[in-house]
């Protein structure tokens, strides 16, 4: 499963890094993928659904 290196902060529109690193066997469906805002800091964890689109709950 592909999973972006940036996201949309949906706290506050800014830009947020991926935390987690990519496993050796890839990312699955149900998996948390942790990212952090670099505008207001805050952790945002997504998890990956079915279908390669993040389902993003912060």
């Amino acid at each position: 499963m592909d999973v972006p290196e940036t996201i949309v902060c949906v706290e506050c529109g800014g830009v947020a890094h991926r935390l987690t690193y990519p496993p050796p066997e890839g990312f699955e469906p149900g998996e948390v993928v942790a990212y952090r805002c670099e505008d207001c800091l805050e952790r945002l964890d997504v998890v990956l659904e079915e279908g390669g689109e993040a389902d993003g709950r912060g």
